[in-house]
């Protein structure tokens, strides 16, 4: 049974999401504090938390950030909701290390959508096109460590940064529409905003340094990796 952890301060939401939430059989907790919520997670790691972007205590955002900084939550994935649509809300959701954002109001069925595409991605182990591992130019993915070289550095990614990139690098020269990234990275199939592979490439290109320039946009259509 997996475990999630809601930390939202809107009472009558939150109660309307555990109640939801339990009845498809998940284990729940929450909070209504931001500070709260993190020494929960701290406390019991869940298997994914749902985690508003205003809170009393500490912000979502702040939250987001200790959670990532913490080796016992930094791997667990991070649903943020929000009243917020902007583009600017989205990409600093994901700079924090959020792996996905889902605006306010939203139905219960794109919830649970976008939480069993997460703990599904979650629980998949990509295979390796490569024993040990796979290099392009100056990045290395050391596959059975999960673990990532940019010019001889090491990089921290995110679980949904990480597959990302070896989704790409598993085909190189092939181009990658943004659909397909969805649907094998994120695992959507019809739901899902495609400015969020965009958000993450950026994100991605960001961290890796000179090297993420192998990463190139394919205008109108998605993107390829290639030397």
């Amino acid at each position: 049974m997996k475990n999630i952890l809601i930390i939202e301060d809107e009472k009558d939401l939150t109660e309307l999401l555990v109640f939801n939430l339990e009845k498809e059989g998940f284990k729940m907790q929450w909070s209504y504090d931001g500070l709260e919520g993190l020494e929960a997670a701290r406390r019991n790691p869940p298997d994914l938390v749902v985690l508003d972007l205003m809170l009393p205590g500490m912000m979502g955002t702040d939250v987001c950030k200790e959670l990532r900084k913490d080796g016992r939550t930094s791997q667990v994935p991070v649903l943020m909701l929000t009243a917020k649509g902007e583009e600017i809300d989205r990409v600093v959701g994901f700079e924090v290390g959020a792996d996905d954002y889902l605006v306010k109001p939203f139905s219960m069925r794109e919830l649970l959508l976008r939480i069993r595409a997460i703990l599904r991605r979650c629980d998949s182990q990509p295979a390796s096109a490569a024993e040990g591992g796979i290099s392009i130019g100056d990045i290395s993915i050391e596959t059975e460590r999960h673990r990532v070289l940019s010019a001889g550095n090491e990089v921290e990614l995110t679980s949904t940064e990480y597959k990302l990139l070896l989704y790409l690098a598993e085909r190189p020269g092939r181009v990658l529409s943004r659909e397909l990234l969805l649907q094998n990275v994120w695992s959507y199939n019809n739901v899902g905003d495609t400015r969020t592979v965009d958000t993450h490439i950026t994100r991605l290109r960001g961290k890796l340094g000179k090297p993420g320039d192998l990463i190139k946009t394919v205008r109108s259509f998605g993107y390829k990796i290639e030397e």
